[in-house]
């Protein structure tokens, strides 16, 4: 039998009432007394409102499986079953136009086109890869994928193959001049991506084997980092808020077979990361939600 601890009117299951206690609490200034009295509170508060709308929806249902019986072994006819629904208050009629506006808003959410993650906060190692996968490779997403087919030389392999890594290497270069272009010349032309800090403000050089070229919009290199000898092992770039970072170091294995010494191209992709703590119909009991709650704080910290 599951044992409760009574907590300002609540039963709650131990597992819950010692994590909170334990674990989450500590070091918060929140005593324990406190924060169960304060939930105990929002309890009272919004469970009669709560109650009503589930009373509601059990009505609605009612309705609605009373009509669908009503119906059997008759066509149903959709104009007639939108009726039926608008009359029971399922269906409302659509409002005047209206704006929202907000403010305090991460441009993550609010101007940045990038995608979301969701991910089950549940399972610990996904929460924690999705919180970690705001980067993500280019080369190693066209090299395990089909885009690139697996053709005779070309398959993927237990280890790096570099038939395969030139395709790879070519794609992204595709993707490249789409996103960032170069003014007179293509990413696969280009045997060095330099910094010059000669002016006030440093500009990206790039060397193709007809001179020196520069992005067609220059606002898009927006960041770099130098190596010990001066010369760039990462150019940062800017496309519609999201960030491509060219990774150069013409030791590594990938980066010696590419003209320009890139080792790697990283796409910023997942800006946001939705954490399902409902877990569909899997964090089902204290200890299930308890689980989620600890993979959330250990997020946190």
């Amino acid at each position: 039998m599951d044992m409760r601890v009574a907590r300002f009117g609540l039963q709650v299951h131990e597992t819950l009432d010692s994590f909170v206690t334990n674990e989450a609490l500590p070091n918060t200034g929140v005593d324990p007394d406190s924060f169960w009295k304060g939930f105990s509170g929002l309890v009272d508060e919004l469970s009669p409102r709560n109650t009503e709308l589930l009373a509601v929806r059990d009505r609605l249902q009612e309705q609605i499986d009373s009509w669908h019986l009503e119906q059997r072994g008759s066509a149903v006819e959709l104009d007639d079953y939108k009726a039926f629904l608008i009359e029971i208050g399922y269906l409302v009629g659509e409002g005047g136009d209206f704006e929202i506006s907000t403010a305090n808003v991460d441009p993550e959410i609010a101007t940045i086109a990038g995608p979301q993650l969701v991910v089950p906060v549940l399972n610990a190692r996904f929460a924690l890869n999705a919180a970690n996968a705001r980067w993500g490779s280019a080369f190693d997403a066209f090299y395990g994928t089909d885009i690139i087919p697996e053709e005779v030389g070309h398959e993927k392999g237990s280890s790096y193959n570099p038939v395969r890594g030139e395709l790879v290497i070519a794609r992204v270069n595709e993707e490249l001049d789409a996103i960032i272009p170069i003014n007179g010349a293509s990413h696969r032309d280009v045997v060095e991506y330099s910094v010059n800090r000669s002016g006030s403000k440093a500009v990206l050089d790039i060397r193709t084997s007809s001179g020196t070229h520069q992005l067609n919009q220059p606002s898009q290199f927006v960041g770099y980092t130098l190596n010990e000898s001066g010369n760039a092992d990462s150019i940062l770039l800017l496309n519609h808020g999201l960030h491509v970072e060219l990774q150069i170091d013409r030791t590594h294995n990938v980066g010696v077979a590419h003209k320009a010494g890139v080792k790697d191209v990283l796409f910023e992709s997942a800006v946001t990361t939705i954490q399902d703590c409902e877990d569909s119909v899997a964090a089902v009991d204290a200890e299930d939600k308890t689980a989620v709650y600890r993979n959330w704080l250990g997020l946190m910290k």
